[in-house]
């Protein structure tokens, strides 16, 4: 998209940003026109100058016979900063120049994506993290909490490398027990290509990859949803962290005056672990209801949507430009 475009009121795109790839989407009057795949455009996970070229080439893609925005939205996965929210906007300002543009948390676009003003999100895919965010009651502002969302180094529990490197945990415990590998450990070694149990060690040092680990993490659904004893205590011990995130969020909002007043907010489950692991999604409603929180559901729509929704808002979320 070039300033010699024509630019369209009801035009608005939405971004998805993570870590892996970017989705976007362009609309007009709330019909969805364009649609574009494309790799990271993520400055923490590929550099500004790659996250550069991917967004011209988002761009030039939405561009072709579409008029130019006057709205985006961008969720950009680690986008924790005013100056990391900054910096985006400034790269997607070389291709919308003139447009109203916003950049969030990639987390914020969960509720949106629900056709949610207020709630709870909880993310479980590589990594996890809960959002919530409260509208404002009697004229007062929003108010947005967030727990969690540390990466694997200091944190992510109950995520899918947590649930992963608990596998193995268990597996190198049982080779200082002296006893044989389990079912469990048997089979993941063997999802690994590995000759055994032993070789976990090894191979968990020598391939570092956060997301090779967290794919991983179905072998223990699967032997959990079999009845294995190890799995199961995994599976358990990640649905207590996961809610555990959930519970602070809702105890830092609950004393928040809210225009829902102290109705229980809804919950809403993504990222790719919970919405693919059925066994997960049980462990967390049983225990969530525990904390009075029944309104527990999984994202079935694209995140992205949340994006456009926002873009499409009367106020986008704290603009930058």
């Amino acid at each position: 998209m070039t300033a010699a475009g024509t630019r369209a009121p009801g035009a608005v795109v939405g971004l998805d940003v993570g870590g892996s790839k970017t989705h976007a989407v362009l609309t007009i009057d709330g019909v969805q026109t364009a649609e574009v795949l494309a790799g990271s455009a993520n400055p923490s996970s590929v550099g500004v100058e790659e996250a550069g070229r991917q967004l011209a080439s988002v761009f030039a893609r939405l561009a072709d016979g579409n008029p130019l925005p006057a709205r985006v939205c961008a969720g950009v996965a680690g986008a924790d900063t005013d100056e990391s929210r900054a910096v985006f906007a400034g790269l997607l300002a070389k291709h919308v120049a003139g447009a109203e543009i916003a950049v969030v948390h990639d987390t914020a676009l969960l509720l949106a994506a629900a056709g949610l003003d207020e709630g709870i999100a909880l993310i479980a895919a590589t990594g996890s993290v809960a959002w919530g965010r409260v509208a404002g009651g009697g004229g007062e502002a929003a108010c947005e909490a967030r727990v969690g969302g540390w990466g694997y180094l200091l944190g992510d529990e109950g995520s899918g490398y947590w649930v992963a490197r608990a596998a193995v945990r268990h597996a190198l415990e049982l080779i200082d027990l002296g006893d044989g590998p389990d079912r469990l450990s048997q089979q993941l070694a063997a999802d690994c290509g590995l000759q055994g149990a032993g070789e976990l060690l090894g191979h968990f040092y020598a391939t570092p990859e956060r997301r090779y680990w967290a794919s991983r993490s179905r072998v223990v659904f699967e032997r959990a949803a079999a009845g294995d004893p190890a799995a199961s205590v995994i599976v358990a011990g990640a649905a207590d962290a996961l809610v555990y995130l959930v519970a602070r969020v809702a105890g830092r909002l609950a004393a928040v005056p809210s225009a829902a007043g102290t109705r229980p907010l809804p919950v809403v489950m993504a990222g790719g672990m919970a919405v693919n692991q059925p066994l997960l999604q049980r462990h967390v409603r049983d225990r969530l209801a525990g904390h009075g929180l029944h309104d527990v559901r999984v994202l079935d729509a694209d995140p992205v949507q949340g994006a456009v929704a926002l873009a499409a808002g009367t106020h986008l979320p704290s603009p930058i430009s």
